[in-house]
């Protein structure tokens, strides 16, 4: 397992397990700049999104490597108002001219819209754009089991992927279990907790067990998971520790002594009560 190690989607693509993520990265030099530590770090997955506000520097940084289109893994997504005007399309095109692309790899809706079955309406919407080749593959973000039993009932196509909110302190073992069973790829946002985990006695324990950091052990214990990270940095030298992973392996034991810091805590909104 390496940073090139890729996953199997439901769908047949092959979706790298490691990336950057760009939430709260600031559109400009700050993007552009942690997009091409990454690229230049052997990162080739690059998670941004419409409210972001950033996807032109991502598209500008991902040009500017010159390494080929088709090496780089680009998801973005869907935003809430988006579907709330029926705009699908519109914003879909907003979002592939930002980036410089005439295709993604993965667009997701971003949150289950509930107005007017939103985020039912919408995944018709995401079909349609898988069809044509404008999205080659598609899921869902913050959704939980009610909400993707809602949509596997009405789906053509099951949901590639679900990004949650995911750590140590929120460790979704009911949600990525039921995802498991319907062969849809887990992808925790978040997932060194916005931070707020690494000073964690425990967590400093085990890693200084190891000779990692933290976030490397938080990093280590969502793949042995099996699931898709896309930690959140703009420093150069926090990307490629980030990517230090694939050359340690965590006991059994100490994986159960992560999980046991769960709390049900979350650093975002809730998927059932979220104001936006």
């Amino acid at each position: 397992m390496n940073l090139t190690t890729k996953k199997r989607l439901n769908d047949g693509r092959e979706m790298p397990i490691f990336g950057l993520g760009v939430f709260r990265s600031k559109d400009g030099e700050e993007t552009y700049n942690a997009v091409r530590y990454a690229l230049d770090a052997g990162y080739r997955h690059i998670d941004t999104a419409a409210v972001y506000g950033n996807e032109a520097s991502v598209g500008r940084a991902i040009h500017d490597s010159g390494i080929p289109r088709e090496e780089i893994w680009i998801t973005t997504k869907l935003w809430n108002d988006e579907i709330r005007a029926h705009n699908e399309e519109a914003a879909l095109q907003a979002s592939l001219k930002r980036l410089g692309t005439d295709y993604v790899d993965l667009y997701l809706i971003h949150w289950p819209v509930r107005e007017e079955q939103g985020y039912l309406r919408a995944w018709k919407k995401m079909e349609d754009f898988r069809r044509r080749g404008l999205a080659r593959s598609i899921g869902v973000s913050n959704y939980h089991i009610h909400h993707l039993e809602d949509v596997l009932r009405e789906a053509e196509v099951v949901p590639a992927v679900d990004q949650v909110e995911c750590h140590p302190e929120l460790t979704q073992v009911e949600l990525a279990d039921f995802c498991a069973g319907k062969g849809i790829a887990f992808e925790p946002w978040s997932p060194l907790g916005a931070g707020k985990l690494l000073e964690d006695p425990e967590l400093l324990s085990i890693a200084a067990s190891y000779g990692k950091t933290v976030a490397q052990v938080i990093l280590r214990w969502g793949l042995q998971r099996g699931f898709i990270c896309i930690p959140k940095s703009v420093h150069r030298e926090r990307i490629e520790s980030n990517a230090q992973v694939f050359d340690f392996e965590l006991s059994a034991a100490d994986m159960d002594r992560i999980f046991a810091l769960n709390k049900n805590a979350r650093v975002g909104s809730d998927p059932e009560t979220f104001p936006f």
